[in-house]
Formats: C-alpha cells, sequence, structure tokens
C-alpha cells in the first residue's frame, strides 16, 4: 500500500523515493518540484528512501532503508536496511535494527540500536 508523500507541500503517493541531481522521482515517475529547497514530508511506512539532498525528511512511520547526501531525518522505526547519510542530525523515536553511519551529524534513538553506529563529528545519545 502507497504512503502519501509530501515534497513542498504537495501530495503525492507511492512506495519509494529517490532525489537524484535535483530530481524527485518517485516510483519511477519523475516528480520534481520548482522549488529549489526540497522538503520531504512521509505519512505512513516507506520502504526505500534515497536523496542527495534535502532541507529536512520527516516519517511519520517507519522506513526499512534510508540514504541521503545531506539532510536531516526523523521517523518512528529504522529497519534493517539501515540509514547513512554524509552530512545531517538522525533521529528516530524508537528502533534502528540496521546499522546507522553519518559523515557529520548527531544520531539519537529512543530505544535500541541493533547495528552499529558511526559517525566521524557528532554525538550518539538514546532519548530514554
Amino acid at each position: 500500500m502507497a504512503c502519501m508523500i509530501k515534497i513542498n507541500g504537495k501530495t503525492y503517493y507511492g512506495d519509494n523515493v529517490s532525489i537524484v541531481n535535483n530530481r524527485v522521482i518517485i516510483d519511477g515517475i519523475d516528480q520534481t518540484p520548482d522549488a529549489k529547497e526540497i522538503t520531504i514530508q512521509v505519512e505512513g511506512n516507506i520502504d526505500n528512501l534515497s536523496v542527495d539532498y534535502a532541507e529536512s525528511i520527516t516519517i511519520s512511520g517507519d522506513v526499512n532503508n534510508v540514504k541521503t547526501g545531506s539532510g536531516n531525518l526523523t521517523c518512528r522505526n529504522v529497519g534493517t536496511g539501515g540509514v547513512e547519510t554524509g552530512s545531517g542530525n538522525i533521529e528516530v523515536g524508537n528502533n534502528i535494527l540496521g546499522n546507522v553511519k553519518t559523515g557529520s551529524g548527531n544520531v539519537k534513538a529512543g530505544n535500541n540500536i541493533l547495528g552499529d553506529v558511526k559517525t566521524s563529528s557528532g554525538n550518539i545519545k538514546y532519548i530514554k
């Protein structure tokens, strides 16, 4: 079942989102907005999210796999696919089942991080 995805306030539905070379692709269809700054808001669960750059990424549900070049990420749970970001804070309300890697940014988890966590510049903490 596709989730609701808002990009700069415009609503789309899909399961997979990628932003590469400033092009927004949702389930294989180009949905690139005219704006230079991109904010992503996902209502529900999403399987894969791959983003070169976004101002912010907020997922109200769970995500299995996230890769970003730059951008802050907030979500409920991260699956076994894990999280990788070049630059940006990662805040997960509950559990991270996979690995977490960030070049520059803080990592916060509400409960458990079951995989490895690596950050070159930033803090790692449980919110509890």
